[in-house]
């Protein structure tokens, strides 16, 4: 008997496609905003805050170590809930560590225990990624995909806002102990789920570990197109969410309103568009999604140049951020679904890091110059590139579905 859309999203499968989500989200920002708060606030100059950005490289790189969870299998537990126990425990002492550094005094220190964090979160990411793909069937990739991303969104809230307003009452580093015990959500969560079968077998050495998987996908059909259309599927809306904050300043918004708007009503818009995604891939399917989604991705983006032309309008703000959240959720809903589905469960870790690491290319370099174009173009100009950079992503997706026919 078929399973009704109610069935699917209510199954234990989902739920801990969210609740692992949940546990990769926590530690994001603990390494980003809130360490900057907690070194400001401690008086460390602004160029060593900038620099604590290396710290994230872990998530960049997480592909170099990615074939040692596909290589070994833990004694206990299996090959992905063994490695998940292994790095949840490392990174809630490395958490703990972090909480007891001192900013001032030691800033060498608290650079090595954020490596820490990243690294172990870098490495929980790979492993939770590959458990996912492993083990949600086809038809539910894209529910799953969309659950864990809602789940690392409350995770991030949890940590980002949820930190800072503790830090007002608590010591920061008490802040970072408190955290550390949330990450008994994805221990509990782990312990409890069921270690997906192993379908198509390990690597046997480190050559077909570290090697095959790389070779695996470029004897595809299309594997460079493949890997181009990822570049390009989300960039222009990276590129545009880069700026918004100034953008909003700059129209005359105040504080208070771009965090009720920006931040409430669009965190819960997103929400919103990664379950509404999820839902419409598992009665759509997923390349069908991507189109859909695409276009609602550039439409929305174009919605700032609207809200640039009208100048501040509360109402016209509110509209403009919750559609173009909803498409960003419903799009990376897609997105992480198509991603998941192009490894082989054989190289499953390896792969997706692979294609994960290439999806934050964009963020990095695409975004890098956007203050200076905003700053040449104007913001109407601007926004209007970014909704045309959009475009060859779509053009990219129309040869990438022809590779499936």
């Amino acid at each position: 008997m078929q399973k009704t859309t109610l069935q699917y999203i209510f199954s234990p499968r989902m739920l801990t496609a969210f609740l692992m989500g949940f546990a990769c989200g926590v530690p994001l920002l603990l390494t980003l905003s809130v360490l900057q708060a907690w070194m400001s606030e401690e008086g460390v100059d602004l160029g060593t805050i900038g620099l604590f950005a290396l710290v994230g490289l872990p998530y960049t790189l997480k592909f170099l170590w990615a074939p040692l969870f596909d290589r070994f299998i833990p004694s206990f537990l299996g090959r992905r809930r063994g490695w998940l126990i292994i790095m949840q425990l490392a990174l809630m002492v490395a958490l703990f560590l972090l909480g007891c550094s001192e900013p001032q005094q030691n800033p060498f220190g608290v650079a090595l225990a954020a490596l820490l964090v990243t690294f172990f979160s870098a490495s929980q990411d790979i492993v939770v990624d590959a458990y996912r793909r492993e083990d949600l069937s086809d038809i539910e990739l894209g529910l799953g995909s969309s659950l864990y991303v809602n789940g690392y969104r409350v995770g991030m809230l949890l940590a980002g806002s949820g930190g800072l307003i503790l830090a007002d009452h608590i010591a920061f580093g008490k802040v970072y102990w408190i955290m550390a015990l949330c990450m008994c959500v994805g221990l509990i969560t782990t312990l409890l789920a069921r270690e997906p079968d192993i379908e198509a077998g390990t690597p046997e050495n480190f050559d077909e570990a570290i090697i095959d998987p790389f070779v695996e996908y470029f004897q595809r059909h299309g594997a460079v197109l493949i890997l181009l259309f990822i570049l390009f599927y989300k960039v222009g809306d990276q590129m545009a969410s880069t700026m918004t904050m100034p953008f909003y300043l700059d129209l005359g918004f105040t504080n208070t309103e771009v965090a009720l708007v920006s931040k409430f009503f669009g965190f819960w818009a997103t929400i919103l568009g990664g379950l509404a995604g999820g839902i419409i891939i598992l009665h759509i399917g997923i390349m069908r999604s991507l189109w859909i989604f695409g276009i609602l991705q550039a439409v929305s983006t174009a919605g700032f140049s609207l809200l640039a032309w009208w100048g501040k309008i509360l109402s016209v703000l509110a509209v403009v951020i919750g559609f173009e959240n909803l498409a960003g959720g419903m799009g990376t809903a897609a997105y992480v679904a198509y991603m998941a589905s192009l490894t082989n469960k054989k190289f499953t870790a390896t792969q997706y890091a692979l294609l994960s690491s290439l999806m934050g290319v964009p963020r990095v370099f695409m975004a890098a110059p956007t203050g200076y174009m905003a700053q040449g173009m104007g913001w109407f100009n601007f926004y209007l590139f970014c909704t045309i950079i959009a475009l060859p992503g779509l053009f990219l997706l129309y040869w990438v579905g022809r590779l499936k026919k």
